[in-house]
């Protein structure tokens, strides 16, 4: 290994497998890397997988930061929440005015503004930044999705559009983001996203499977269909590799041996709740992450198939017209779900004057990270037209697309419905296309019965002001 100490021109702390790949790309990509871990066994499988670049192996926290160059430029990729904060109050001695911290994590945006707080009047500048793309993506480039404290963007930035994914016209799939937790907002909003996109793709082959009695090897290859065209993505992809993939123990389709129990780290959480907070209707992401707490009454989902009876699935229709309509569907409710994302997007930009730069946004995700697709140029080419756009439905592409296909969308919902198959991304993205374009809903009404229980008074639609009516003669 080679050992240039006090030179190395950035430092990863925690050596996990997205630290290690992300050091290893650094180091392939020309940069000198520096990495430190409390588990030495970490250090050792650095040093032996970085043997003969430009990298240095720390066995302690001091030699760490002894062997970066000045100002030091350090990244954190350790789990989210305490850790990091321990790991800033071990540095936070050891560093100068100029020396750079980077969050690599999927820390909580308010986090990454706590921290900034903490750190102002130290002149150590704070980065929180969103990294998409998994392990593979650590290794080969990620999309990245930097913030906070803008006077350290022009010092990392070289190394880290360096490492970054490229996107098919060569742009590296990294920008700022804007100041405060920004990174980390969009990485969140990345997450929930991404909640939604796996949630549809699920229920497309449920329906597949249990509506029109197809194997997993079928709908597999449907999928490798599908991502020829507009739904082109690494989803798509990945799913298409799955449907196709046979358990060596048993010979049956390995999805069919997988327990149908999903997990979640809470990014999709955080993606809901901020849209409470914001008072963004951002429901179809939010159900994708109810569909996961669902899925996780197994005990509870096994009684009830007993106890509790829906219709008999009958289908009897054109099998290929029913896929064509699946993947209109899935298109359709697939553009209410990033509406939505972009919706949170745009709120907290208001609500916390970050200047997101939204058809970058979409740009950067268009290659490296989980929910890269070709849809995104779309998304790019509608922000450049309109920076000020208040949702991607009224774009005119997106809105042509859903113009043409919410008969079969609709379809695809009643077979559903008819047949007792649960689809709730589906039916929730249709419901908010729906609320959307109506000029008048229902909420009239709601707000008469708020004033009637509690006066909490309602507006009227042919004069200004706030009113309140006695519902009940006096008596």
């Amino acid at each position: 290994m080679k050992i240039i100490m006090g030179n190395q021109q950035i430092g990863i702390i925690g050596l996990g497998v997205m630290g290690e790949n992300l050091a290893l790309n650094i180091s392939r990509n020309g940069y000198s890397v520096a990495g430190f871990d409390l588990d030495a066994a970490k250090v050792k499988s650095f040093a032996d997988r970085t043997a003969g670049a430009n990298a240095v192996a720390a066995s302690s926290l001091p030699a760490f930061i002894a062997s970066l160059g000045v100002p030091r430029v350090i990244l954190i990729m350790v789990p989210a929440g305490k850790a990091v904060d321990a790991v800033i109050d071990e540095l936070r001695p050891h560093l100068h005015s100029g020396d750079m911290i980077i969050d690599g994590g999927n820390t909580y945006f308010a986090d990454t503004e706590r921290r900034l707080k903490s750190l102002d009047g130290t002149g150590i500048l704070y980065v929180g930044t969103g990294v998409s793309g998994g392990e593979e993506g650590a290794l080969r480039g990620p999309a990245v999705m930097p913030g906070g404290d803008g006077a350290a963007w022009p010092r990392f930035k070289p190394i880290f559009q360096a490492i970054s994914a490229k996107a098919e016209d060569g742009a590296p799939c990294c920008e700022w983001m804007g100041r405060g937790g920004a990174g980390h907002f969009v990485k969140m909003i990345h997450n929930g996203i991404e909640y939604g996109d796996m949630q549809m793709i699920c229920e497309a082959y449920w329906l597949m499977e249990n509506l029109l009695g197809m194997t997993p090897a079928e709908i597999s290859t449907v999928f490798h269909e599908w991502k020829k065209g507009e739904l082109s993505s690494y989803l798509i992809d990945i799913t298409a590799d799955i449907l196709a993939k046979t358990d060596p123990e048993t010979g049956k389709p390995m999805v069919h041996v997988i327990l149908d129990t999903a997990e979640q780290k809470g990014t999709g959480k955080w993606t809901s709740q901020v849209a409470f907070d914001l008072g963004v209707p951002a429901q179809t992401i939010a159900d994708a992450v109810f569909a996961r707490m669902l899925s996780a009454l197994k005990k509870e989902r096994v009684v009830a198939s007993v106890a509790l009876h829906g219709p008999a699935v009958k289908f009897s229709g054109d099998r290929a017209g029913m896929i064509e309509n699946i993947r209109r569907a899935l298109m359709c409710s697939k553009i209410c779900s990033y509406a939505q994302g972009f919706q949170l997007l745009r709120a907290a930009n208001d609500e916390y004057t970050w200047d997101l730069p939204f058809g970058t946004i979409a740009s950067i995700w268009r290659a490296g990270c989980i929910i890269r697709a070709q849809f995104l140029g779309k998304i790019k080419a509608a922000y450049a037209t309109d920076a000020a756009l208040p949702n991607l439905l009224l774009d005119p592409y997106f809105a042509g697309v859903i113009g043409s296909y919410q008969g079969a969308w609709r379809a695809v919902v009643v077979a559903a419905v008819e047949n007792g198959i649960p689809v709730p991304a589906f039916m929730s993205a249709l419901s908010y296309f729906d609320s959307y374009r109506s000029d008048r809903l229902s909420a009239n009404l709601l707000q008469a019965q708020r004033d009637y229980f509690g006066a909490h008074t309602y507006q009227r639609v042919d004069k200004p002001g706030k009113f309140h009516t006695q519902w009940i003669a006096s008596h």
